[in-house]
């Protein structure tokens, strides 16, 4: 295992050996919230240490049987001492592949922040945002998981040029993390006179969220603007400047939210897209380096990508990565993503592999 990687792997194990510390600390026992964040982050690394730990051990015993084969000279023992050195060498294989392979596992239990924006299209790709809107909030309802709203952008036709929401509730982005990229559908707009077929898109983002101890945010980075709620058509939602929106200054991301009455809760909802954004982008940064490591390109599911056609005349939707196609485009808008998500799941694990 290359240098890089065994230093990471330290690292993650000495955080994970802090964190055991702290869970037990009476200061950090009396702060519920640190509890709470210190123990998300101690079982999100629980396995992959473990893992590590495991690979250590292997590797201590593969070490040993081959100071044993240099001084062995009974060819019997010779042959055992070959025979097991070869299981190990094997689970050391399987180990070092789940270790190096950058795993969203370690954000599995996590809620997330979704982002859904027209892309090419105009009306028609804000139509089918709030399609896909929809079938999140659907498929959410049948986990029964939450959904907050955050911030959005209305047409006059009923679409979004965008929308960004919260999802609460178990295993939320190991469920829906594949979902990020670009979402193409191809039907005939309801502003289409002539019957034409169009293709347009959207992007989707699935950002795991972060917690206050996670993502450090100085004050002094921060420039705050509050203005007027308006909904579709210009209609004023709020008399007061109630909306907000937040400027990172070092990484040029804006975010706002204008969906609450309060400008206090609208900050903190913006605060926590802020942290999101930071977070998914310190975690795509860790990804790059390790696939730049080990000259290894995995599919990543980023929304630059075109994931998946929705297909109306043909009632099809084709999921590009892993080559899946389902004849059932109305039920899966519904919310019936059992099937897709599954699938793709499996399938993407298994390219990661």
């Amino acid at each position: 295992m290359q240098e890089f990687h065994i230093s990471n792997l330290k690292g993650m194990e000495k955080r994970y050996e802090e964190l055991n510390k702290l869970l037990s600390d009476p200061h950090v026992l009396e702060n519920r919230q640190l509890l709470e964040a210190y123990g998300k982050e101690h079982g999100e690394l629980e396995k992959t240490v473990s893992l590590w730990q495991k690979y250590k051990r292997t590797e201590k015993e593969r070490k040993k049987l081959e100071e044993m084969l240099l001084n062995e000279e009974e060819e019997e023992m010779r042959e055992l001492a070959e025979k097991e050195k070869k299981e190990l060498s094997t689970q050391l294989e399987d180990l070092e592949k789940r270790l190096l392979h950058p795993s969203s596992e370690n954000y599995s239990s996590r809620n997330v922040i979704m982002e859904i924006r027209a892309g090419a299209g105009g009306e028609e790709a804000a139509l089918f945002a709030a399609d896909l809107y929809k079938m999140y909030t659907r498929f959410g309802e049948e986990k029964e998981w939450k959904i907050e709203n955050i911030n959005h952008h209305p047409t006059n036709r009923g679409g979004f040029k965008e929308i960004i929401f919260g999802i609460t509730g178990k295993k939320v982005f190991s469920t829906l993390q594949y979902e990020s990229g670009v979402h193409r559908v191809q039907r005939v707009p309801i502003t289409e006179s002539s019957g034409r077929i169009h293709t347009s898109t959207v992007t989707v983002a699935v950002l795991p969220e972060a917690e206050e101890v996670e993502v450090k945010i100085k004050p002094e980075d921060l420039r705050i603007d509050t203005f007027h709620s308006r909904g579709a058509g210009g209609q004023h939602v709020n008399v007061t400047d109630s909306a907000v929106r937040i400027t990172h200054q070092p990484t040029g991301i804006v975010v706002q939210c204008q969906d609450e009455r309060s400008q206090h809760q609208n900050k903190a909802k913006a605060m926590r897209v802020l942290r999101a954004e930071l977070f998914q982008r310190k975690i795509k940064e860790q990804a790059q380096e390790i696939s730049s490591q080990r000259k290894i390109q995995i599919g990543s599911g980023e929304r630059s990508e075109r994931i998946r056609t929705y297909n109306f005349p043909q009632n099809r939707v084709t999921d590009h990565r892993i080559h899946l196609t389902l004849h059932k485009l109305e039920d899966i808008l519904n919310g019936e993503m059992d099937d897709l998500v599954k699938s793709l799941t499996k399938g993407m694990e298994e390219k990661k592999l």
